[in-house]
């Protein structure tokens, strides 16, 4: 018994020795799972943050692909702006394309074309070759000088003692004569009018004193003839030159003449003379069935705006050949009201076309109700230039490319068919015939409707592919927004598919502008203005400025009626001056 009762100790004391370990196991398993779980909740957490940040990296990501995507966009894009601007600082500004291409280039790839070619040249060899009979153009030699011209003889005789044969002393007899001739050049002089005005009166009585009317003048204080105001004029608004330099240019001869002086002499004449001249045709304007219209920048120092602003000439041309009009208008903002103005006459709003850019401005105008029966035309050069610029400074090949395609096989062909409506209308006139207006339409719906239809085609099938803010991706917004107004030609023959017209009468003005930089008031862009009208309308017209404004300032002032307006108008005057001009028989 007493071993069994030292085993059932052993065995109490065993077991209590194993609850004991059992007990330290499971709080060491306690501390461990509590010691798991922090750790568990540290890497949930350490998960979730690490999540935060790689969906903050992934969008930061985005965002610097995003950045990087419109860095490089806008990067092509100013580079293509400043390639733009140095091209038009330094390089050509013609938009004919001057890339030079071998004359085979295009038979590379064309085998059976080669071979065809090379065996209809020999077959070209074998035949008789005929040629049409044809002018021959007169080869290009010394001109004939004009016969209305002065001639003054120089003779050149052989000295007396010569004038006899060297060989046995007989008298010589003359022949003939060779002659030469030659442009002599004279400086120019000034001559002092003196306009004496005599006094009668009665001897007996001495009362009744009469004496001769004061002449008019059409500056009356001033010192200067018409003839005198006339070479200012049109040497500063024909020939572009300022005013300071042909204040020196009179000194050379002897006259102190100030610029100031002939300024003031210039704004009185253009601002308050010529008003009634420029309604006239301002009037005769607004009844044409079209009018071009275009604008450009002026500087003028001293106005509401800044002396750095832009004011503007809003310029519009108009009229048939021999009464073809050129107005030049004035303004200090470009706005809706200022164009709607330009366009309203004494019977209300131009009812006609008008040819113009793509400019807001003109739309603005033309959606007012007042002007419902306008309607906007498109300019077809306008468009080709967009595409022009994209061909000259795009990087891509393929943006080249696309641009040389809408150039040459889409507007190019239109400008060819117009082209040759021109010559046919000319060759008809010179044979003594007319040329009827539904012959340009004819023409035109049948060679320029297609083409015009296959690039509206081609532009909204490329517009989605490209870059909107692109110089292509400009040139085709610019054609998808003005393409109601582009096609507008191809249903009224007399409107030309350009504004070449306008743009040609304004660079006169932008040629002069680099001279003279700027206008001082606005009163004499006023002036200006109306004198940049009458000069631009004589070019127009074929009439020398110098001799229209000398007439012109001569006669204005005796111009009391409407009628002697119109006739001073300058192809009236043309006529005259013509007959003045030639040679007395």
């Amino acid at each position: 018994m007493q071993g069994i009762v030292q085993q059932l100790e052993k065995a109490e004391q065993k077991n209590a020795e194993l609850t004991a370990q059992l007990q330290l196991s499971e709080r060491l398993n306690a501390a461990l799972i509590a010691q798991l779980a922090q750790e568990k909740n540290a890497a949930e957490q350490r998960a979730e943050q690490l999540a935060r940040q790689n969906a903050a990296l992934i969008t930061e990501k985005q965002e610097l692909k995003a950045s990087v995507s419109d860095y490089c966009q806008t990067t092509v894009l100013l580079r293509e702006e400043i390639a733009w601007l140095k091209g038009q600082l330094f390089g050509r500004s013609s938009e004919k394309a001057h890339t030079e291409e071998a004359p085979d280039q295009r038979m590379l790839f064309n085998e059976a074309e080669v071979l065809a070619a090379i065996a209809a040249a020999d077959a070209a060899e074998a035949a008789p070759l005929l040629i049409e009979a044809h002018e021959r153009k007169r080869k290009n030699g010394s001109k004939v000088i004009p016969p209305e011209f002065p001639r003054q003889i120089v003779e050149h005789d052989l000295a007396e003692e010569e004038k006899f044969c060297p060989h046995d002393g007989t008298p010589l007899q003359r022949l003939g004569a060779e002659t030469a001739q030659r442009y002599h050049f004279e400086a120019p002089k000034l001559i002092v009018k003196v306009h004496t005005r005599h006094k009668y009166g009665c001897p007996h009585c001495r009362q009744g004193i009469k004496i001769a009317p004061v002449p008019l003048h059409i500056l009356p204080k001033a010192m200067a003839e018409p003839s005198m105001l006339a070479q200012i004029v049109t040497a500063k608004f024909a020939d572009g030159m300022p005013l300071t330099r042909q204040s020196k240019q009179w000194g050379r001869i002897g006259l102190n003449l100030s610029a100031a002086t002939m300024g003031g002499w210039v704004n009185t004449i253009g601002a308050e003379r010529l008003p009634p001249l420029l309604n006239l045709m301002h009037e005769g304007m607004l009844a044409e069935p079209y009018v071009h219209f275009d604008d450009t920048t002026v500087q003028v120092l001293k106005s509401e705006k800044a002396p750095t602003a832009n004011h503007y000439m809003f310029v519009r041309a108009a009229g048939p050949p021999g009464r073809r009009m050129v107005i030049y208008n004035y303004a200090p903002n470009r706005n809706a009201a200022t164009v709607k103005q330009m366009l309203t006459g004494p019977e209300g709003p131009y009812r006609g076309k008008v040819v113009c850019d793509g400019l807001a401005l003109h739309d603005v105008a033309a959606e007012d109700p007042a002007f419902a029966e306008m309607t906007l035309c498109g300019c077809l050069v306008h468009c080709r230039r967009y595409f022009d610029k994209s061909a000259k400074v795009t990087e891509a090949p393929s943006g080249q490319q696309l641009a040389r395609v809408a150039i040459k096989d889409y507007l190019g062909k239109v400008f060819y068919v117009e082209r040759q409506i021109e010559e046919q209308r000319e060759v008809r006139e010179r044979a003594g015939g007319t040329w009827d207006l539904s012959e340009t339409l004819k023409i035109r719906q049948e060679r320029s409707a297609p083409i015009m239809v296959a690039f509206k085609a081609w532009v909204d099938q490329l517009s989605l592919a490209v870059p909107p803010k692109s110089t292509l991706g400009k040139a085709l917004a610019y054609t998808m927004g003005q393409w109601p107004k582009l096609i507008r030609f191809l249903s009224h023959p007399e409107v030309p598919c350009h504004n070449n017209r306008v743009e040609n009468d304004i660079r006169p003005f932008a040629v002069g502008r680099r001279g003279w930089l700027f206008i001082d008031t606005q009163l004499g862009a006023r002036a200006s203005a109306n004198l940049y009208s009458l000069v631009l309308t004589c070019r127009a017209n074929g009439v020398e400025p110098l001799a229209y404004f000398t007439y012109l300032f001569e006669h204005l002032p005796r111009a009391t009626t409407v009628a002697a307006l119109e006739a001073l108008l300058p192809w009236h005057v043309k006529p005259l001056l013509k007959a003045a001009a030639a040679p007395k028989k």
